[in-house]
């Protein structure tokens, strides 16, 4: 992809929505006659945290909306301990824009908060797109105290994006030269930016993913409500949140196909950015809402 085609997502500017007294910044951005792509951020996450190269390329037949949820980068109010509260204000978000129909890419985080909205309003996404994530009651989801990934969290010399990069990516040299360009790709925007993600963010996500892990009832029985075509993707190697969380998810959703990316972590999508946006693409473009192709 050439440095042009970037363009879509490093020169989005931020705009902000005012819902009594909570703003939500969020990013707007490509065009086309398709449904809007809503993207729901991972753990911490910023707008500044999607890859350009993803974005810019999914932008090209449709709009992508990029969204902050409540206390993330330059959006106001607390940062809620629960994934149905997020859900719920992303649906706020949604209203405002008037938006009755959307994609959605839930990445993470994102991915929960995508699943809780459908529950609550099933006629809002005609797709889903779910990226290393979980559902409901699954298990090994962001224990940041594992050893595997506390040895990098206690590593002084990982500043910034780094950390990303062992995280993210596994050991192998092809993915740590994917999680190097990565790193550059975030950093191409240049002015604009939002602010970095604090440790109160993080305690209460991480709150959220512990509420998330519990379940009453059958396990996994709510997904089965999820009808719309779906597209899970993971990291055949994902330390943050266990692939086989993804086989829970094709296992029980009824209409959802499953792409594993060979010696990928928690980043597959960066690390094979044309593949999956290629993959994303014809998902969304083909078949109707009763099928996924």
């Amino acid at each position: 992809m050439s440095d042009e085609q970037y363009t879509l997502a490093t020169t989005a500017p931020t705009q902000f929505v005012e819902i009594g007294t909570q703003r939500y910044a969020f990013r707007r951005f490509g065009s086309g006659d398709a449904v809007p792509l809503l993207c729901l951020q991972h753990f911490t996450g910023t707008l500044d945290n999607w890859d350009p190269i993803v974005t810019s390329a999914l932008a090209r037949h449709r709009e992508v909306i990029l969204f902050d949820n409540a206390g993330i980068g330059r959006s106001s109010g607390e940062v809620p301990k629960t994934v149905s509260a997020m859900g719920d204000h992303v649906l706020v978000f949604l209203d405002s824009l008037e938006l009755k129909a959307v994609d959605i890419l839930g990445y993470s985080l994102g991915g929960m908060v995508a699943m809780d909205m459908v529950k609550k309003r099933p006629s809002l996404a005609r797709k889903l797109v779910l990226v290393g994530t979980a559902p409901r009651g699954g298990e090994d989801i962001m224990h940041l105290d594992k050893p595997s990934l506390a040895v990098h969290f206690a590593d002084p010399t990982l500043k910034g994006y780094d950390i990303l990069k062992k995280i993210f990516f596994t050991s192998s040299e092809k993915s740590q030269g994917a999680a190097t360009a990565f790193v550059q790709r975030l950093l191409l925007r240049q002015f604009d930016r939002e602010p970095i993600s604090g440790p109160h963010v993080a305690t209460a996500q991480v709150a959220a993913f512990r509420e998330w892990e519990t379940f009453t009832g059958e396990r996994f029985a709510d997904l089965r409500s999820i009808k719309q075509p779906t597209l899970v993707v993971n990291g055949v190697k994902d330390d943050m949140i266990s692939v086989k969380n993804s086989y829970y998810l094709v296992e029980n959703l009824p209409n959802a196909m499953l792409l594993v990316f060979p010696d990928a972590g928690h980043g597959s999508l960066f690390q094979y950015p044309s593949y999956f946006s290629k993959h994303v693409q014809e998902f969304l473009r083909n078949g109707d809402t009763t099928g996924i192709f």
